[in-house]
This record gives structure tokens, sequence and C-alpha cells, in this order.
């Protein structure tokens, strides 16, 4: 409209260039004067309307350009919507909310026992179609006696039995239930990802049993950052663990969301869902789930729960624990000096099969390097019991490679 107004203003002040020049209008009898003063009003009048319509046109352009803006911001908040209603259709019939009874014992004052049963909740997801389902170990408590599985239809499966669970010393906090009476439900099994290839800012999906009451409660977010390592306790038992190489995520988890997945933006589990932080907002933990892969499989192809070990103590190296320990080496697992009661190399494990030493420093688990990011535990539960691995060892200052084929961890 302006270009138009512009164009049409020159075709207009033309008229009076060619009709009433300046030159000739200086001499020109006062007689005409008023023919002169109306077309210099009728200019002024021309002009006027140009510049109003210019400035119509430019402000209705604005109008245009913001309600075009505020569409496309209201397009991009209905596609992420439907993305996230998307991933929770795809995932949601694969998560599975966990009723536990357990037994503790109490004891008063006069010091005698009393056995109680305590409800519980959690929340699970499927990994076969055949049943068996992933959670996290502190869902299962040591004294349960009755376990109970609600599909996300609102289907309650009571004939569940525990498959197995790592120790409550491991910092992989998971445990693995089997379905034993599907009640002619077809079971839906989630996809799992790729948690290696999560980077800080990716959109990610937590689903859980929020507060133990709100089944297939869905919250997303983004992960916050990787590599994180935490003391969780549990205010129920008293009891606390080390969890280590977590995701943090700003995705709501609540009590009652542990042990379920934390999704991608393809609808695959990417990590398990398993402390939040009590003294602030929105700041979760999730278990990768490559951590845990080797143990996927074990209960997948051979039915109980396998841990590959290595079969050595070390303490994880930092700077200021490389500094007391006075090595030149700043990351890594260093294997500690034993004990007759507690020995640095298990006796008979694959570590000392391997032939590795109290003092060594093993840098990488074949191109995976050892630091605050991935401890040595966590690594190796990615492989299975039976894989050979390449450890990267540091010994009196010089790197060396040594090959150690992992076996399951001993049960005591």
């Amino acid at each position: 409209m302006a270009i138009e107004n512009n164009n049409s203003n020159s075709k207009t002040s033309s008229k009076p260039a060619k009709v009433a020049p300046a030159s000739t209008l200086a001499n020109t009898p006062s007689h005409n004067s008023k023919p002169a003063a109306l077309v210099g009003l009728l200019l002024i009048m021309v002009l006027s309307v140009g510049f109003l319509g210019g400035w119509l046109g430019a402000n209705s352009k604005e109008k245009q350009d913001n309600a075009g803006q505020a569409s496309q911001a209201k397009q991009v908040v209905s596609n992420e919507s439907q993305l996230i209603s998307n991933i929770a259709k795809e995932a949601g019939p694969s998560v599975v909310s966990i009723n536990i009874t357990s037994q503790t014992t109490q004891t008063d004052l006069f010091g005698f026992g009393q056995t109680l049963q305590q409800q519980s909740a959690g929340t699970g997801f499927i990994l076969s179609n055949d049943g068996v389902v992933i959670t996290n170990r502190h869902v299962i408590p040591k004294g349960a006696t009755n376990i109970s599985i609600t599909l996300a239809d609102g289907t309650e499966l009571s004939d569940v039995e525990l498959i197995g669970r790592t120790s409550d010393s491991d910092p992989l906090d998971v445990a693995f239930l089997k379905i034993k009476d599907k009640k002619g439900k077809t079971l839906k099994a989630l996809k799992l990802g790729d948690s290696s290839k999560m980077q800080v800012g990716y959109k990610v999906v937590a689903i859980g049993n929020a507060l133990g009451q709100f089944q297939n409660t869905v919250t997303e977010g983004i992960i916050s950052g990787y590599g994180r390592s935490v003391e969780a306790s549990d205010a129920s038992s008293a009891t606390s663990e080390t969890l280590e190489d977590l995701f943090q995520t700003d995705a709501a988890i609540n009590p009652g969301n542990s042990g379920g997945p934390l999704v991608n933006t393809d609808g695959e589990a990417i990590g398990i869902n398993t402390a939040i932080a009590g003294n602030a907002q929105n700041v979760g933990f999730a278990i990768p789930i490559n951590d845990v892969k080797g143990l996927i499989n074990s209960v997948l192809k051979q039915g109980k729960l396998l841990r590959p070990y290595l079969g050595v103590r070390y303490l994880s190296l930092t700077d200021d624990v490389a500094a007391q320990l006075d090595v030149s080496t700043k990351r890594g697992a260093y294997i500690v000096t034993g004990s007759v009661e507690a020995p640095a190399i298990i006796p008979d494990s694959p570590a000392e099969k391997a032939g590795l030493k109290e003092k060594d420093i093993i840098t990488k688990v074949n191109d995976t390097s050892i630091n605050e990011s991935h401890s040595l535990t966590s690594v190796l539960g990615r492989f299975n019991v039976g894989h050979t691995v390449t450890l990267t060892v540091v010994r009196d200052g010089k790197t060396i490679k040594v090959k150690a084929t992992l076996a399951a961890a001993p049960t005591s």
C-alpha cells in the first residue's frame, strides 16, 4: 500500500508542476491568486492523504507480522503438545504401577519387637511381551511378601514374582519382576533407546505412578546434566545408597515415579527414574538405560539376574584423591591396597585372572574413559557376563592393555 501511495503522490504532484510552475506563479497578476491557493491546498491534501495511507499501510503490516508471529508461536506450542501426547500414547501402555506389601519389625521402648505390614508403591516398565518388568531396587524392599502390578488400562495382576535385585551396595539401583499370570492381556514391551546419544537440552518425558496414587502421570522436561553422583536416602527405611553416572532432568519426578521410564522424543526409554533432590524443585535423577543393558540381556536370555563384575576394590580418582595418593593420573579407578579380610583383588575373579594388581589405575574399559561421568561399575553394567573387555591400565607410570573376561558377581 505504501508503494501504491507513493506512486499516487508522484502522479498528482506532477500536475501542479505542469499547470503552474513556481517561476510562472511569481509573475502572475493578483486576480489569479485564488486558483493558485486552491492548487496549493489540493497539493497539501493529496500529500496528507498519501502520508496517512502510508502510515495505515505500515501499521497494518506490523499487525499482520505480529499476528503471523503469534500464529507461528501457537503452532509451535500445538506441535509440542501433540509430540508429548504421541509419546504418552506410544510409551504409556508399557508403564505399570507396582504395589508392594512388606513386613517390618518395629522395636518398642522395652525391646520387644512387633511385626508390622507396610504398603508401598512404585513404577516399572515392561521389557518383554512375556511379562518381564524392570524397576528400582528400592521399590522392592527385602521384606516384600506380596507384589502386584497394575497395567495402564487398570487391570491388576497379582501373580508376580521377583526375578532378582542388585545388592544394596551396588550403584545400579535396579530389580526385575516377572508377571506369571497375564489374565489374557497382551503386554507391550517398551522400546529401549541409546542413552549415550542424549545431550544436555534434549527433551524427555517421565512417566510414572506419581505419589503412588496417580497412575501413568506424564511430565516433560529436558536433560539438565549427566554423569551425576548422588547419595540417595530412603526416609521409610532410614537407609542410603550411592548412585553414580546419573542423568539429571527437570522433568517432574515425584515419590512413586521410581522405576518408571525416562523417554526420549522417539518414545524410547533412555533412563530409569530413580531419585529426586528433596531440597530443590524439578531436580530429578535417572539411571542411563545403557548402564543396565547387560543386566537386561541376562534376564531376558537366561531368566535370572547376572551382574557382570571384575572383582576389584577401587577408589574413583578426582584431583583431590589423586593428590592424596600422590599419583599423576587424575581420573580412573584406583585399585586400593587390600587386606586379608578385604582383598583388593577378589580371589578367582576376572581381575585376578587378568593379572591386575594393587595400585593399578584403570582408565578405560574398551573405548569408554573412567571419569566423573562414567564410573567403573556403571560401565561394566553395559556388558554381559562372558564378555571379554580391554582395560587400559596405568601401572608404575606406564600404560598397558589388559584383557579380562567378565564373570557373574557372587550373590554373597
